[in-house]
């Protein structure tokens, strides 16, 4: 069919009606003719009819039934009743049940009907335009709808990502990257929220310092890489001789931080020999030889009604753990804090 033409089917079972119409209509529109209902029927299952002129008497079908059909079944059509009866009855009975866009009377005038095929074919090029232009946009608000999913989706998982980033970047700055535990940062940190905590629901709370005895023979014997993994293999004793509430984090060379919570005095000395005890009974691999170390352990115990800061607490296990080595190390010191310390610290 040529783009520029609109299709039109005439149905009309005068022989005289189809090569007169077609001759007339042939130069502006593609013309298809019937001579019944079923014909024009099977013309419309083999082409696209945008216009379908019927004469209104017509054998076994009747022009408003094939019009009615029509509607049912291709609605976009635009349709057309010619007829030489005018007859109100037949009128309001195409207007209802074919919904004919215009009831010609025969015989017409050339130019009259020329004008009412024209107009026809004008509203179904406007309607095809409107349905392209909707498409158009109902394509365009899908292409939209598309790219703003995708990017909602790039954006959430740039999120995600960015968020994941964060997380590793606050992991390494809190972990200690030799052992993977707590750094020095994290570890004070903990430390001092657990004693506020403290502060506010008395327990007893516990800080301790671990520190390999003679650590710079281990460096000399076994030079830097076997120091390396002497502080990695106490990291891992210290992880399995701990419960799971407790804390450790390296804090710098070979001195590790302990928090135990809820821990006593008692408590205290128990783990202190614990950690002790371990350490010296497991050597620790490396390559085809094993290291032997030992360590010096001091706790220093926060009463239940003492409101102690942690450089008291860490100043009291620093000077337990300097006991400790002067009883000649592979041993532990365990020392209160009590209130009446804190208040003379606060009065120097």
């Amino acid at each position: 069919m040529n783009a520029q033409k609109c299709s039109l089917l005439v149905v009309d079972d005068e022989p005289y009606i189809l090569p007169m119409l077609t001759a007339l209509l042939a130069a502006e529109f593609e013309v298809y003719t019937a001579d019944c209902a079923e014909a024009a029927q099977a013309v419309f299952a083999r082409h696209s009819i945008d216009v379908v002129l019927t004469d209104l008497r017509m054998p076994r079908q009747t022009g408003i039934e094939l019009l009615e059909w029509v509607r049912q079944h291709y609605p976009r059509t635009v349709r057309l009743l010619m007829t030489g009866y005018a007859e109100l009855e037949d009128t309001i009975d195409a207007i209802n049940r074919g919904q004919v866009y215009h009831y010609l009377l025969k015989p017409w005038r050339t130019e009259y009907l020329l004008q009412i095929v024209r107009n026809a074919a004008e509203k179904r090029l406007l309607e095809r335009s409107r349905d392209q232009l909707l498409e158009q946009l109902r394509q365009l608000n899908s292409d939209l709808e598309q790219r703003v999913l995708e990017r909602t989706r790039a954006l959430q998982e740039a999120n995600l990502l960015l968020e994941q980033r964060a997380r590793e970047l606050e992991h390494l700055a809190l972990t200690d990257p030799l052992t993977g535990l707590l750094n020095r940062r994290a570890m004070e940190e903990l430390a001092r929220f657990e004693l506020k905590r403290h502060a506010r629901y008395p327990g007893s709370l516990t800080i301790g310092l671990i520190d390999i005895d003679r650590f710079k023979e281990i460096n000399t014997h076994y030079l830097l890489p076997g120091g390396d993994e002497a502080l990695r293999g106490l990291a891992r004793i210290l992880t399995t001789s701990l419960r799971e509430v407790d804390s450790v984090g390296r804090i710098g060379g070979d001195e590790f931080l302990i928090i135990a919570r809820e821990t006593n005095e008692e408590g205290a000395k128990r783990l202190a020999e614990r950690i002790r005890a371990t350490v010296a009974a497991t050597p620790i691999p490396y390559g085809s030889q094993v290291i032997h170390i030992s360590v010096s352990v001091s706790f220093a115990v926060a009463e239940i009604d003492a409101a102690v800061d942690f450089d008291t607490m860490y100043r009291v296990a620093a000077s337990a753990i300097k006991d400790a080595k002067d009883k000649g190390r592979n041993c532990f010191s365990v020392s209160r804090v009590s209130t009446l310390l804190t208040q003379n610290k606060s009065l120097v």
